[in-house]
């Protein structure tokens, strides 16, 4: 008997755990060319891997364009990874929830900010709608607008179009890129 409810448990709690998350954000942005430029950076800079891994997330997109413009300029993996962290909202934003805002406008956190790389009170976007269909985020001196909705899991993750990067001097300062270390080194650093 024990074996019988071992081979049914079993396999369905495996199942459980490998869908551990709903979505895979480099999926659903592969059907959209003109976002495949964002769509390569999120897996070099490994923001892919973590988007994956929340639930109630926004991604703010750009287009080719935009990330040419960011990517011609030399920066390293890890400041791009900073700049593109301020592209994903932890909350779930999508058009419908855009054009309704309490208040007009919120404040949301960038996955800039909840990382730890964001200085003091950066890292913020602000959210407004302006009326009319025209939805505005601000982070800093930065604005772009909501151009459209792109895919959706909903409540779970949003991914929108904007016209253009958002961008803080924060994000874009240059960033070390990580040092690698022998195993030896790490161990001997730990006694």
């Amino acid at each position: 008997m024990r074996q019988v409810i071992t081979s049914y448990i079993l396999p369905i709690l495996l199942l459980l755990a490998v869908q551990t998350h709903s979505h895979n954000v480099t999926l659903l942005l592969a059907n959209h060319p003109s976002l495949s430029s964002f769509n390569h950076f999120l897996t070099q800079t490994h923001l892919a891997e973590e988007i994956n891994q929340r639930n109630t997330i926004t991604v703010c997109a750009v287009d080719n364009g935009a990330m040419y413009d960011l990517t011609s300029k030399g920066y390293t993996i890890s400041t791009l990874k900073n700049i593109l962290s301020l592209h994903v909202l932890l909350d779930y934003f999508d058009a419908q929830k855009l054009h309704k805002l309490p208040d007009g406008s919120a404040l949301t956190t960038t996955l800039f900010q909840a990382t730890g790389a964001a200085p003091e009170n950066t890292g913020f976007v602000k959210i407004t709608n302006m009326r009319g269909g025209n939805v505005r985020f601000d982070s800093g001196d930065i604005s772009s607008s909501y151009v459209k909705s792109i895919e959706a899991v909903p409540y779970d993750i949003s991914i929108i179009q904007i016209s253009s990067l958002l961008l803080l001097d924060t994000a874009s300062a240059p960033t070390p890129a990580p040092t690698e270390k022998s195993f030896t080194e790490i161990m001997s650093a730990h006694g």
